[in-house]
């Protein structure tokens, strides 16, 4: 299994790339949609909403007033805490129910509109961004959506800036151009790069030779960071040093860094030889040496 971030700002065309994945044959877990789902009519969440809040946030018909709640929620930060400890754990428990009911061959798509702002990059095998031009993105807004261009510019003012997702992209797809023009790109995306790399994860594959000299380059922070990620608290160090042989992950001893080969593969990192792993991922050559403290 591979878990793939999917994210980009509004009116940049992230949808129509999660569409595409998906008929691929992507394993789609939406974040918004999930959101919806743990405060519908009938579920705890809603129940517990309502117990916090007052009936004020109910509509007629009995389901979630959502600009009524947030006109409570967001009124100080208390409000706020207590919504996000309502409705977080909600989120978290579908989202990995949903994950551990995909095949163990999946390519599970996971749609997260504030990935990056919630610094959850690290947490996923690869990052898609799906970007515009600016103008772009307030011309679909205002003229697909009817939103005014006041409202539009303010939302994406709010988001991240397109140097905190280029911070963490794993690929990037520039989508101002043409609706057709984004099809056999991701398609391409998929076939000479998901499909390949979920293959050498489950099979424990480097998809290249581990040898290779500082693979990621000014990247490769966000490769640390990933390990990291996979790594936890087995680390005491992970560091990437500009023309050596790749990230160094100190451990504190020989157990602890035979435990690591199992998590590391998992992460996307198979083993290559005795404390030598490699990336699965058929597009981004990386070498990795799990070394114990001297």
């Amino acid at each position: 299994m591979i878990r793939i971030g999917l994210t980009g700002g509004i009116g940049a065309g992230k949808s129509t790339v999660a569409r595409v994945l998906t008929e691929r044959g992507a394993h789609l877990v939406d974040s918004d949609k999930i959101a919806r789902e743990v405060v519908a009519p009938g579920t705890s969440g809603l129940e517990r909403i309502v117990e916090a809040f007052g009936p004020g946030v109910l509509a007629d018909d009995g389901s979630l007033d959502r600009p009524a709640l947030a006109a409570i929620a967001f009124a100080n930060e208390d409000n706020r805490l207590t919504l996000n400890g309502i409705t977080h754990p909600l989120i978290g428990a579908r989202t990995t129910e949903m994950i551990d009911a995909a095949p163990s061959d999946a390519i599970v798509l996971q749609d997260i509109p504030l990935l990056v702002e919630g610094g959850l990059a690290p947490l996923f095998h690869l990052v898609i961004i799906v970007d515009a031009d600016v103008e772009e993105r307030v011309r679909r807004l205002t003229g697909q959506r009817g939103m005014p261009e006041s409202d539009a510019r303010a939302r994406i003012a709010a988001q991240a800036t397109t140097e905190q997702r280029r911070a963490v992209a794993d690929v990037w797809i520039d989508n101002t151009g043409a609706p057709d023009d984004l099809e056999p790109l991701v398609g391409a995306l998929w076939d000479e790069r998901l499909v390949p790399f979920e293959a050498n994860i489950r099979t424990g594959t480097v998809a290249r030779s581990a040898d290779v000299s500082d693979p990621w380059g000014p990247d490769a922070q966000r490769l640390v960071a990933r390990l990291w990620a996979v790594c936890g608290g087995l680390a005491t160090t992970i560091e990437s040093t500009p023309g050596s042989d790749g990230v160094q992950v100190v451990v504190a001893d020989t157990a602890t860094a035979n435990k690591l080969a199992e998590p590391l593969r998992e992460g996307g990192f198979p083993q290559a030889s005795a404390g030598s792993y490699g990336s699965a991922d058929p597009l981004r050559p990386a070498a990795i040496t799990v070394e114990v403290a001297s």
